[in-house]
């Protein structure tokens, strides 16, 4: 069953945490180059085929005792708000430019680009988490499709624009806060459950 409200925590959660990644630039930068439409499409697709693989590794978590599921959650949160605090800046990453502007090779390049910066990334990380906390794979992952394919959108379109009123860091220690959060409440009922 959908709950809107397991699908909102997690579009949260990710969104925040993807916004100040070197996705949303790598994004920004195909959208200045590149018809914004078809950057979308590659980007949309890669990002849909990571948010299915952190489902089913999430999934095949839940099969954990649920007070140890708790704990590793938890640590996993933990550990994840410590990677976003104490990360550094990557600065810009090279792009190369396709042969051509057609919607295939537009959209390869942009599929290809997420599809291999975004493996095993801390988004992905934490929507298995996410997973397998709320043991509710639709909401899940609608919650963090949409997450980041708002990123993306945001990224490819108008990030510059953002980035001018809204600096990184805020946003980074706005994700860290909620990963914090969210892993102390699960390390607590790993204890008190």
């Amino acid at each position: 069953m959908f709950s809107i409200t397991v699908a909102a925590v997690v579009f949260g959660v990710v969104f925040l945490a993807e916004l100040p990644d070197k996705t949303a630039l790598a994004g920004l930068m195909l959208g200045t180059r590149y018809r914004a439409s078809y950057v979308f499409v590659g980007v949309a697709a890669a990002f849909a085929l990571h948010v299915g693989l952190a489902i089913a590794a999430g999934s095949v978590l839940t099969l954990l005792p649920h007070r140890l599921l708790q704990a590793i959650v938890g640590a996993l949160f933990l550990g994840g708000a410590a990677m976003l605090l104490l990360k550094k800046d990557d600065g810009e990453e090279e792009v190369r430019k396709p042969a051509d502007q057609s919607f295939w090779k537009v959209s390869g390049a942009g599929f290809m680009l997420i599809l291999v910066a975004e493996f095993g990334d801390l988004t992905q990380i934490m929507t298995a988490n996410l997973a397998a906390r709320y043991d509710d794979p639709l909401s899940v992952g609608v919650g963090a499709v949409l997450a980041l394919w708002a990123v993306a959108g945001l990224g490819i379109v108008g990030g510059r624009t953002l980035m001018r009123y809204v600096p990184l860091r805020l946003i980074t220690k706005i994700a860290a806060l909620v990963m914090l959060a969210l892993g102390g409440f699960s390390l607590y009922e790993a204890i008190a459950g």
